[in-house]
């Protein structure tokens, strides 16, 4: 399975704000864009007017990280959300919110979808019943997505769970902490997700 294995930081500052990639770190003073506020790179601290094709660019690359996927993936996901009878936005965002890695972070189970991908690899999740470790694995309305019993004593699901607890959860997801469990109840809306992009440059730039 390909994915990033470099530096997580350097992605928020090469953007130039916050992608929440590290969990509870991105949230204190250790945090790589607090400390470094400039792009990596030698010439990081210079500034340049960008283009409309480096803006739509920049949004591509934003929405990529957030959720962790690489360019081959994107690019199918987008050509999957085109085939789709709704606008492309909005059916590129279910596409990506329903991926299994996404969910559990959503759902306060994993403090970052990072967390959450290495989660599903290492077999702590089952969906309806059924040990998944796919991290793209897609969610359906109505799949239970649940923390494996002899796995809810790990540490990092503890400490994410009770953080989770002292928020309201998302609205399109059912979730009893008690019992490590969660029900996709929908796809979520456009305006619901916060994703600090437009997504109509993304559909502009694959459009050319």
């Amino acid at each position: 399975m390909a994915r990033y294995t470099g530096p997580v930081c350097k992605q928020c500052r090469r953007e130039g704000f916050k992608l929440y990639l590290k969990g509870e770190r991105c949230f204190s003073p250790r945090c790589g864009q607090v400390k470094r506020p400039v792009a990596p790179g030698q010439h990081g601290a210079s500034t340049r007017k960008l283009t409309q094709y480096g803006m739509q660019l920049r949004s591509k690359q934003v929405v990529k990280r957030i959720y962790g996927v690489l360019e081959r993936q994107f690019r199918k996901y987008f050509e999957m959300a085109v085939r789709k009878h709704e606008e492309t936005g909005s059916a590129l965002l279910k596409i990506l919110e329903s991926r299994l890695d996404n969910a559990i972070f959503r759902m306060g189970f994993a403090s970052s979808r990072r967390q959450a991908r290495q989660l599903v690899n290492h077999g702590h999740v089952t969906v309806n019943g059924r040990k998944v470790n796919k991290p793209s694995f897609s969610l359906r309305v109505g799949d239970i997505v649940e923390i494996k019993e002899k796995s809810r004593v790990v540490l990092p699901i503890k400490d994410s769970v009770e953080a989770s607890k002292e928020r309201a959860a998302y609205p399109w997801f059912e979730v009893d902490y008690e019992n490590f469990r969660a029900t996709y109840l929908r796809y979520p809306a456009k305006e619901e997700v916060d994703i600090p992009v437009d997504l109509q440059s993304i559909i502009e730039l694959y459009s050319k």
